[in-house]
């Protein structure tokens, strides 16, 4: 597929970016919403593994690549503003697949407008037990851990080269890194620049993973619902990103889910193999 077009909406949160791949009612529409820290681009991939006709809109969520970024108090913020740009598109969207965050997200988007969504893939949502949004755990230390990221850069390049031999990126495949490098900086108007999800916004969301209970949501999705799952791990009795934060019987709590696992797989799985993952967004 070629290059999408950047757009820009206006939502009541502040400035919401997108890309848009093809044109509506030419082909299929896809949505794609990314994980905490990414942005849109992180789907070229993805996006390049789909049929030549589709129509993707692959968003900049709230707090994340070239839309506003007010800190996040709650993710809430973050899918409303998604779901006032789809009302806007008025695009009825025969699959749509959001990663991590992005899986929580588009639970609360079809939760709000439910006739636009046909089929939905999460992608190793971040939803947690019901248990754990009675009583949130503590994320101080992933927090201050993710405020402490550098946030200075003289480009991309020196960005690749930093994070290539690193876990987890060592594993991704090195056109996604390159995406993930090339499109999630901004020029910090001194010739340098700076990340597109600011150290201290990117924090926020991870303190607030907790914030919005989704299964009442849950239960009330009727679409089917497809989870792409990677194995549950630790490193070295730490916390691992690597590891799925998706509780393996979470497929079974939609009306009409099925549990996809993908053991050779990591939480990053999109930026690992995006053909494969894009293979079963659309259904192939």
């Amino acid at each position: 597929m070629n290059f999408p077009i950047q757009q820009v909406f206006q939502s009541s949160q502040g400035e919401i970016c997108y890309f848009e791949w093809g044109r509506a009612n030419e082909g299929p529409s896809i949505l794609l919403l990314h994980a905490t820290g990414f942005h849109a681009r992180c789907w070229d991939k993805v996006v390049a593994a789909f049929p030549e006709d589709t129509h993707v809109i692959a968003v900049d969520q709230l707090g994340h690549g070239r839309s506003a970024k007010p800190v996040i108090t709650d993710w809430t913020m973050v899918a409303a503003a998604t779901a006032e740009l789809v009302e806007s598109l008025g695009v009825k969207f025969a699959a749509s697949a959001g990663h991590s965050m992005g899986g929580h997200c588009l639970v609360q988007v079809v939760d709000r407008l439910p006739d636009l969504f046909e089929r939905l893939v999460l992608v190793d949502p971040v939803i947690m037990g019901r248990e754990v949004y009675q009583n949130p755990p503590d994320y101080s230390a992933t927090n201050e851990m993710v405020a402490k990221r550098r946030n200075s850069w003289t480009g991309p390049d020196a960005m690749v080269d930093r994070f290539q031999d690193r876990h987890p990126y060592k594993l991704w495949d090195p056109d996604v890194l390159r995406d993930y490098c090339e499109y999630g900086l901004l020029p910090d108007g001194e010739g340098g620049y700076i990340l597109a999800c600011p150290p201290q916004t990117e924090a926020s969301v991870y303190a607030t993973s907790a914030s919005v209970d989704p299964w009442p949501m849950i239960d009330r999705i009727k679409q089917s619902v497809t989870i792409l799952r990677a194995p549950q791990i630790e490193r070295s009795g730490a916390f691992d990103f690597a590891g799925s934060p998706t509780p393996a019987g979470l497929a079974d709590s939609f009306s009409d889910g099925t549990d996809v696992y993908l053991p050779d797989l990591t939480h990053f799985m999109a930026m690992q193999d995006p053909k494969h993952i894009g293979q079963l967004i659309v259904g192939v």
